[in-house]
């Protein structure tokens, strides 16, 4: 199966040609430059692997939570890709793809997910590794660190800037035996790529014109305004 993946949710920017078993992907973090970036990516990679867009079974795209730029970004390069050569979309959580970074961290592993969503709050979903999958065992949400309420683990691993802009609010919050730290892990677009495979063969695809984001913050234009 070939599919492309974009993700620019965040500072970061990437995209991710999955090709049979194998992925190439190329990723910078650079932030305000994804518009730049991306279809030069995108270009890229295709003209790497000796690809156009019409071999495609697929493309995928981080659809949020994430920065309003960024996720409108993805949203708008991969409808008009789709558009273009009449492909089905894989739209797949920026939050899932952050998390499948730790995927093989072995079955019953507690991850969570947040990403920093600035205005004192954070994106975050809790996940359990089942069967050599993620399973959300929480809804996707944009919360005040001190709200956020959580069973008591025996060992967890928590990942996300989120995690190192609201560290101790967090770890207080959690209130795990042992928590592994990735906070410096930003989601990539060979995530998405990989987690795509499971929805194209479940059938969760859309069409290019369904292929929406999710933002959580409806209200971020009020709350700026208030500033």
């Amino acid at each position: 199966m070939n599919v492309l993946a974009i993700e620019t949710a965040t500072e970061a920017c990437s995209a991710a040609l999955l090709v049979g078993s194998e992925v190439i992907d190329v990723f910078q973090i650079a932030p305000r430059e994804h518009g730049n970036l991306i279809l030069t990516m995108v270009d890229g990679l295709l003209n790497e692997a000796g690809m156009t867009l019409q071999q495609l079974d697929a493309l995928a795209f981080g659809r949020g939570p994430g920065s309003f730029t960024g996720v409108r970004m993805a949203t708008g390069v991969i409808q008009g890709l789709a558009f273009s050569a009449d492909l089905p979309v894989a739209p797949v959580s920026t939050l899932t793809a952050l998390a499948q970074k730790e995927v093989n961290s072995g079955e019953g592993q507690t991850i969570y997910a947040a990403l920093d969503a600035r205005m004192g709050e954070v994106y975050w979903c809790e996940y359990v590794v089942e069967k050599g999958r993620l399973k959300a065992i929480s809804e996707e949400v944009v919360i005040n660190p001190n709200e956020i309420i959580v069973e008591q683990g025996k060992n967890a691993i928590g990942i996300g800037h989120g995690w190192r802009a609201y560290k101790e609010v967090i770890l207080n919050k959690v209130a795990a035996q042992s928590i592994e730290l990735q906070a410096d892990q930003l989601p990539r677009a060979k995530e998405v790529a990989h987690l795509a495979i499971a929805m194209i063969e479940s059938k969760q695809t859309v069409s290019a014109e369904n292929a929406l984001p999710v933002y959580l913050r409806d209200n971020v234009a009020k709350k700026k305004a208030q500033q």
